[in-house]
């Protein structure tokens, strides 16, 4: 990707490293990170807990935020666009 000497906040995403963490710290950890970015900005979590496959879309869906998710290696990788 070019750069354009502007920031790049909201098309490279943020990542949360939250692997061996277990609930609530893996949602608790992306919500105050989504609440430092603007809207439309990307963040991406990297979880291991199994709980976080429900409560990260559950929390995201209650407020608005676009989420996805897939796995990678031996984690689930959430990408979450602010809404």
């Amino acid at each position: 990707m070019a750069s354009t000497g502007c920031s790049s906040l909201t098309t490279d995403p943020q990542t949360i490293d939250a692997r061996g963490l277990k609930c609530p710290l893996p949602v608790l950890k992306m919500e105050k990170r989504l609440a430092s970015l603007p809207p439309g900005a990307s963040l991406v979590v990297l979880a291991t807990d199994p709980m976080a496959k429900v409560d990260i879309p559950l929390f995201c869906k209650q407020n608005g935020h676009d989420c996805t998710v897939t796995t990678e290696d031996d984690a689930m990788r959430f990408v979450i666009l602010k809404g």
